[in-house]
């Protein structure tokens, strides 16, 4: 019988204690900037519109800086859009990850290489 391992890891970032980035979160940004609102958002992930406006409240106030533009509705609806700031760190996250995802497989092929190659 042959078992294929595979190598996997959860990465997050805290400021003074608290996440402010994690994979969920920056999925939750990226969903914002798909659907076009925190409620939408929200939708995709498949969790509640206070859940997903709370944990971008935590992560601008841990960040310090505005990743999404809050429009208030009106006659068109309200909505959401991504800062700069917001894009910028979903990128720079999704390279770290990445990075890692990459010294994580390398590191298991050499610890478990010789045993599962």
């Amino acid at each position: 019988m042959s078992t294929q391992l595979t190598p996997r890891f959860n990465i997050w970032i805290e400021a003074d204690g608290q996440v402010v980035l994690s994979k969920w979160r920056i999925q939750l940004l990226a969903a914002v900037d798909e659907a076009g609102s925190i409620s939408g958002a929200a939708e995709k992930m498949g969790v509640q519109y206070r859940l997903a406006w709370d944990r971008l409240e935590e992560m601008e106030n841990g960040l310090g800086v505005r990743l999404v533009e809050r429009h208030v509705g009106g006659v068109h609806g309200g909505g959401a859009t991504l800062t700069e700031a917001g894009r910028e760190y979903i990128q720079r996250f999704t390279r770290l990850a990445e990075a890692i995802d990459a010294i994580v497989g390398e590191q298991f092929e050499v610890a478990f290489g010789d045993i599962f190659g």
